[in-house]
């Protein structure tokens, strides 16, 4: 397995972690991924695989690099440290290395949630803090609020099918040092990255480098400067698959060959910005919290 520092804070993680949306393996297929080296584990409150996530590192946590993110409707201030008490409840730890803001909330100022973010590192209940799914502004904002403790990740969609961090997001986060945790980096189905690969370049690859489809596209996340990634499986025999994609290195000339023949996606700002006001309208009658 291979590391790579969390942006500038000299701590390295596991450039293949492993996810836990929509989990369903159970505590020995984490632990299978811990034993190959993936020791990197993303949760979040709202997924409710935090006890699972906890009983899978008993034992290990020293480790282990946990991360956990916290729901928009828990940013005031008193909830945050309620919330981050609890995630460590469910955790059976006394601190995360990193909590992540799960989206944007356009109801509470982010001065307060930052603040309160702030509080858990100086109580040492968080190592690092991140964000999850904020586009650029979102990010600038969110710098702009902390006082002591720097953004040290942001957690988005990336993969070769949806490259909308491209726009401008992902050399940002390059060029500020924020690690990119690149979630659903196989898609939300392999079967659909597969559907935008016409004329099968990941098998052809996958054929010249004695690899598996996934870990061609998997690597291919891999490559990127400052990105490392987290896919869900819910089968050992597909974590082991995944963790092949970190011991070899596509040419330039296979880099550049997926990017012109997979049929991708880029959200324009305008895009972007309506599922902003989508998003805050629906915050602001309590249905999107």
């Amino acid at each position: 397995m291979n590391f790579r520092e969390l942006g500038k804070t000299g701590a390295q993680i596991s450039v293949l972690g492993l996810g836990t949306w929509r989990f369903q393996g159970g505590v020995e297929t984490l632990r299978t991924g811990l034993a190959l080296g993936a020791t990197f584990i993303d949760t979040a409150e709202a997924y409710g695989t935090e006890e699972i996530v906890g009983e899978a590192i008993k034992g290990r946590r020293k480790d282990v690099f946990l991360a956990s993110k916290i729901s928009p409707r828990h940013f005031r201030h008193a909830d945050v440290l309620k919330a981050a008490s609890g995630s460590l409840g469910r955790l059976k730890t006394d601190y995360l290395d990193l909590y992540q803001l799960h989206w944007p909330n356009y109801t509470v100022p982010l001065e307060e949630t930052m603040g309160a973010m702030e509080t858990l590192v100086d109580r040492g209940m968080v190592r690092f803090v991140g964000v999850s799914n904020f586009m650029l502004g979102d990010l600038k904002k969110a710098q702009k609020a902390l006082s002591k403790h720097p953004i040290v990740s942001n957690q988005l969609r990336y993969n070769l099918i949806d490259r909308t961090i491209e726009g401008g997001l992902l050399s940002y986060c390059q060029d500020s040092r924020i690690t990119v945790i690149a979630h659903s980096p196989l898609a939300s189905s392999f079967r659909a990255l597969r559907a935008r690969d016409p004329e099968d370049v990941l098998g052809q690859l996958a054929k010249t480098d004695s690899r598996s489809p996934a870990q061609i596209a998997l690597n291919w996340c891999l490559a990127k400067q400052g990105v490392v990634a987290i896919p869900k499986s819910n089968s050992a025999d597909h974590i082991r698959e995944n963790c092949g994609a970190c011991d070899f290195e596509l040419s330039d000339q296979e880099l550049r060959r997926l990017d012109a023949r997979i049929k991708f996606q880029r959200r324009t700002p305008f895009e972007i910005g309506l599922r902003g006001i989508v998003r805050h309208a629906l915050q602001l009658t309590g249905r999107n919290q």
